[in-house]
């Protein structure tokens, strides 16, 4: 009966429909999602919180996924690499772009660097940062206390706040 499968495209345990729970059947989809979340760095409970089982289901039906733990990481790189590979190949853009910054971090990852932490567009010159702009009292407040020495009452405010502050 394990040749026998459900409107969904999954095995039918052998004890359908008999007393007690149905024994788990592992379908490619579940390994697959198995495999992305092990990769992903997630605890095997966690895994089997999402996969609605038990731990020790997870580890007698996925054990395999689970064994694979160091690498599920190089693996899923290495991965999304042929794919964009495969984007390149077809001639699409975006994936040239992408595949670009792929091999960058690769690069990167090679010499032992980290990637950037905030990305600028190549050749954007540095901008000065701008202070930040007061409200009109703010305004009002500072023109007072810095009064303009091009006129004759400006000059006189000057000299009476210099003499004020020594």
């Amino acid at each position: 009966m394990a040749d026998v499968f459900d409107l969904f495209g999954d095995p039918v345990p052998p004890n359908w429909g008999e007393r007690g729970r149905p024994q788990h059947v592992p379908t490619q989809q579940n390994r697959n999602r198995v495999s992305l979340l092990v990769a992903l760095g997630w605890s095997p409970p966690r895994i089997a919180a999402a996969l609605f089982v038990t731990p020790p289901t997870l580890r007698k039906h996925y054990f395999s996924e689970l064994k694979f733990a160091q690498v599920a990481r190089d693996r899923l790189v290495a991965q999304l690499g042929i794919k964009l590979l495969e984007g390149v190949n077809a001639g699409n853009v975006s994936a040239i772009r992408e595949f670009q910054k792929y091999l960058e971090r690769n690069d990167l990852m090679l010499y032992g660097q980290t990637a950037p932490q905030q990305t600028r567009k190549q050749g954007a010159a540095d901008k000065p940062v701008k202070a930040p702009k007061l409200g009109k009292k703010e305004q009002a407040e500072l023109d007072a206390r810095s009064p303009d020495a091009g006129s004759t009452l400006g000059e006189l405010m000057a000299r009476r706040q210099q003499g004020l502050n020594s």
